[in-house]
């Protein structure tokens, strides 16, 4: 039978699939921590999950509501300080982190700070917390757009890709040879990175997504992988995880927000009824 899923259900998925076993992880709250959690259960058991405030390889129970969340898990090996575990990434112990992107340009810089200008925003966001650490000393980094957009230009800097592209990451000398983010996810398709000229390319397409739908998105003229093909759909295993994990990433933070409410209204109708 085929198996139903929510668009936000198959980009935590496939995030999920780029964690393998034995890898340390750098997460961040909300979709990353769901994707590690499912990564966890169902096909890499020994993967160490790490909190960016110094929970290190946590066993999560429900989704963190910040980054040093101890009740959410149901247990972890031990717990350090925010400099510790940001010095564990410096000295280059973290395979892969997650981060989510606001904006990105065609080499995947980030912009997690503002949109529109700095000094008169349209839009404030919360910044860059460990982000630029994180993407410019972990071993790999896998970026996650759920509602953000491809710029030609960024609003703001926050966070280093490949930069101008090519071999500029490497020859600036700041950061390891070779780092940098590996995919991007979004609710359309998969997003890899050229060896050479390190521009973004489309390398899978979500079901029932169509080409016209990817880059009618993207400001520039795509390139597209020769070899495309369609991303493989969840099992009913993994929508199921995700759901009983964390039900409201399964719907979208907007539509969870209105089925709360919605509950909220009906438990108040309901007791003003029983006085």
């Amino acid at each position: 039978m085929k198996v139903k899923y929510t668009l936000n259900e198959l980009l935590i998925i496939v995030a999920a699939r780029e964690i393998h076993d034995d890898e340390n992880v750098i997460l961040g709250v909300g979709l990353p921590t769901v994707s590690g959690a499912l990564a966890k259960a169902l096909h890499a058991p020994n993967v160490n999950l790490m909190m960016e405030a110094g929970i290190i390889d946590f066993e999560p129970l429900v989704k963190p509501n910040h980054i040093a969340d101890v009740m959410s898990c149901r247990g972890f090996s031990y717990s350090t300080d925010l400099f510790s575990t940001f010095t564990t990434t410096y000295r280059g112990f973290v395979d892969v982190c997650f981060l989510g992107v606001a904006q990105v340009d065609k080499f995947g810089n980030v912009n997690t700070t503002v949109i529109g200008d700095y000094f008169n925003p349209d839009l404030r966001l919360p910044g860059s917390g460990g982000a630029a650490d994180f993407i410019g000393y972990s071993q790999r980094t896998v970026l996650t757009m759920r509602g953000g957009n491809f710029v030609n230009k960024l609003d703001y800097f926050t966070s280093p890709g490949y930069l101008e592209g090519g071999s500029a990451r490497d020859d600036s000398g700041l950061f390891p040879k070779g780092s940098g983010p590996s995919m991007l996810v979004s609710q359309k398709g998969i997003f890899k990175f050229h060896t050479e000229t390190k521009e973004i390319y489309l390398a899978q397409i979500h079901p029932g997504i169509s080409l016209e739908d990817v880059k009618k998105d993207v400001p520039w003229e795509l390139k597209i992988d020769e070899n495309l093909t369609e991303t493989t759909p969840p099992s009913q295993e993994e929508v199921s995880f995700i759901r009983r994990f964390a039900p409201s990433e399964a719907v979208g933070r907007e539509l969870a927000t209105e089925l709360g409410f919605a509950n909220v209204m009906k438990i108040l109708e309901e007791r003003q009824k029983a006085k």
